[in-house]
């Protein structure tokens, strides 16, 4: 079985997460698309965050109908940040000496895969297939990897003339680009959209997502307030070692 981990906070899934998805699964024969939430990921503050459960809600709901799409419970009840490695090897114990891991992630993350934890380590546990946007070739690909896998020079102005798709053969990982995605929605522009009483949230998340948020009222002014004060604490003890998972 072919899978592929596509991790983020979720906050919320939109229409642009599940096209991402669609996209992967069309060009790479995908039979399980793993959406997995972070309960605490440690490149975002806590602050401002909707509990794990409310974004688990809203993945299962956007997901319902799709049957290769899965929400995953994989981070869930951690007591600390998230870490990729630990997320994907976690995940690979679960699965069949058969099955073959993707690692599912858009171009602006992996740019910061440096910054990561153990991210050589990280490449060597599975493939890993990289949304791109206009703007971005297979050598930006190239160029963000960690300093003792990254391709020559030469090599990289070759790469330059992959737009849309190629890849990038390592010792015991093969990074794919997929090609840029249609749907440009960002969970920042949702949730500044949910804020107002004549949004049409389906315009950005499936419809069932839409009226969840708007029930929860899980983007109002007041909502956004109350959650900050919450968490107000966490946020001063914040483990800010950077890793930028969407």
């Amino acid at each position: 079985m072919k899978i592929a981990l596509f991790g983020g906070t979720f906050d919320p899934v939109h229409l642009g997460h599940l096209e991402l998805a669609h996209a992967a699964v069309r060009r790479f024969r995908l039979d399980r698309v793993l959406f997995v939430p972070a309960t605490l990921p440690p490149h975002k503050q806590a602050n401002g965050l909707r509990d794990f459960y409310h974004r688990y809600a809203m993945l299962a709901l956007a997901t319902a109908d799709e049957e290769k799409f899965v929400p995953s419970l994989l981070e869930a009840g951690s007591d600390g940040p998230n870490y990729s490695i630990d997320t994907i090897r976690r995940l690979k114990r679960k699965l069949a000496p058969s099955d073959r891991l993707h690692f599912l992630i858009g171009i602006d993350a992996f740019l910061e895969l440096s910054t990561w934890r153990q991210p050589v380590e990280l490449l060597s546990e599975c493939d890993f297939i990289v949304a791109s946007r206009p703007g971005y070739s297979l050598a930006d690909v190239g160029k963000a990897l960690p300093e003792a896998l990254r391709p020559s020079k030469a090599a990289l102005a070759a790469l330059r003339r992959k737009k849309n798709s190629g890849s990038i053969a390592l010792p015991s990982t093969t990074i794919y680009l997929l090609g840029s995605v249609k749907k440009n929605i960002s969970s920042t522009e949702v949730r500044a959209s949910a804020g107002k009483r004549s949004a049409r949230l389906e315009r950005y998340v499936p419809g069932m997502v839409a009226d969840y948020i708007r029930k929860q009222q899980l983007y109002s002014a007041k909502a956004l307030l109350e959650k900050q004060s919450v968490n107000l604490p966490k946020v001063l003890s914040f483990d800010r070692e950077h890793e930028h998972r969407p």
